[in-house]
């Protein structure tokens, strides 16, 4: 990186920041619905930069559908950021409509996010406002029913409001070198299940203990999908040949089976973004 570099990201941060304090103008104490991802990261370290971090907070939904690492790892980033983390137990795998595992299913994930968050913690912690971590490429996307959501809940979303991209996202995160500046998308479990075939608690176990013992073996980025005894294993293109030659083979294959799947399947495809609903939309356009 050159010198001039760090200087341009700089200047680009603090234009971010004069564009989100005057957004969150009357807001005085703001909560962050936060999962430790890229752009909910970014946001709650813009927010504190704003606000203070005595007048935010960092709200992580809290359901089997959450992978156990990637609780552990939001803490940490809010920690490194320098904002309190509340915890709020989540229902959504109550819901019929979830179960149902419908293309909507993000709504209903978000729906029941945003109403505990009105019940629970708006009041308690003296909240002006919500907000959460959509980004402009986010916002064009048609496979993200969670927007509507937040729409419903009066739910604010800073970073596309000022434009910033996931480019944009990422350059900040790397300027503010927060821990998850280059983490992988991270969707929550619930995805790795087909559409209209149901979610579980005994699947997304499966799920989360799948992904985590691949992750013990070296594999930082990938998608375990959920297709009954097969679980079918997405990577990125230059950790296949890895993930199917000795001596990885059979870990990989035991870390499966041992999650409760029969058959371990490493698709050729590689990581597949949306995968499961861009599908559905795209046969329902016909």
């Amino acid at each position: 990186m050159t010198t001039a570099e760090p200087t341009e990201t700089a200047a680009f941060a603090q234009q971010v920041i004069e564009q989100v304090t005057q957004l969150l103008s009357g807001v005085n104490r703001l909560g962050v619905a936060f999962s430790g991802g890229v752009d909910s990261s970014v946001l709650l370290a813009i927010a504190v930069r704003v606000l203070g971090p005595d007048r935010v907070v960092a709200i992580l939904g809290v359901s089997p559908s959450l992978a156990r690492d990637e609780r552990s790892a939001a803490h940490a980033v809010a920690r490194f950021i320098g904002a309190p983390v509340v915890e709020v137990t989540t229902y959504e795998g109550d819901n019929p409509a979830y179960q149902a595992n419908g293309v909507d299913r993000c709504f209903h994930c978000k729906d029941e996010l945003f109403t505990r968050i009105s019940d629970e913690v708006v009041s308690a912690h003296r909240l002006d406002a919500v907000a959460y971590g959509e980004n402009a490429d986010d916002a064009r996307r048609p496979d993200r029913p969670g927007a509507r959501a937040a729409t419903n809940h009066r739910v604010l979303r800073p970073l596309t409001d000022v434009g910033l991209d996931k480019t944009a996202v990422r350059r900040l995160a790397r300027g503010w070198e927060l821990p998850c500046a280059d983490k992988p998308a991270a969707p929550c479990l619930a995805s790795r299940i087909p559409h209209h075939e149901t979610v579980s608690p005994e699947k997304l176990r499966q799920i989360d203990q799948a992904e985590s013992a691949l992750r013990d073996l070296g594999f930082t980025d990938l998608r375990v999908r959920h297709h009954g005894d097969i679980a079918r294993i997405e990577l990125p293109a230059e950790d296949l040949v890895l993930a199917v030659s000795d001596p990885l083979r059979a870990a990989v294959r035991r870390a499966v089976n041992q999650a409760g799947f029969r058959f371990a399947v490493v698709d050729l495809a590689g990581m597949q973004s949306g995968a499961f609903t861009l599908t559905v939309l795209e046969n329902a356009r016909g």
